[in-house]
């Protein structure tokens, strides 16, 4: 595997953890909102990613040492149960007096982020490595 090919699999790396720190932030800034119904309520949203293991192998048959990067396959909606309070004093109240709270974990939600943080933070760190060592392989010409 060529180092060129290391800042393809970093980046889309990358890429991958910063849709997931906007999906955490987005599920973060609509944990405390309110709706009068189950249709309309905030549901939280998870990215789904898989390794782009086909791309590397139609690359080269014969071989894996192909960039193999990280693909977005889509972003879910969370399929645990709502919030459901009975607040019939509550503006947004439905007619039975219940008001529904989206499905999102603000304890979970934190870890995510840390662990997406962490994980750009990592492949920016895989990428500086790389960078510096082909500028050490240039150098190494000029002796």
């Amino acid at each position: 595997m060529s180092l060129y090919n290391v800042f393809d699999i970093a980046g889309s790396g990358m890429s991958a953890q910063n849709i997931r720190l906007n999906t955490t932030a987005s599920n973060i800034s609509n944990a405390n909102s309110i709706s009068s119904s189950q249709d309309k309520v905030y549901r939280a949203r998870h990215p789904v990613f898989a390794a782009e293991l086909n791309k590397a192998a139609a690359a080269n048959p014969n071989t894996l040492n192909s960039s193999v990067g990280v693909k977005v396959l889509g972003i879910v909606e969370s399929d645990k149960p709502l919030q459901v309070e009975y607040n019939p004093n509550h503006p947004s109240a439905d007619k039975d007096g219940y008001i529904y709270k989206p499905n999102v974990n603000v304890v979970e939600e934190m870890t995510n982020m840390i662990s997406a943080s962490r994980s750009y933070q990592t492949n920016v760190q895989v990428a500086d490595a790389a960078k510096q060592m082909l500028s050490k392989t240039l150098l190494l010409g000029q002796r």
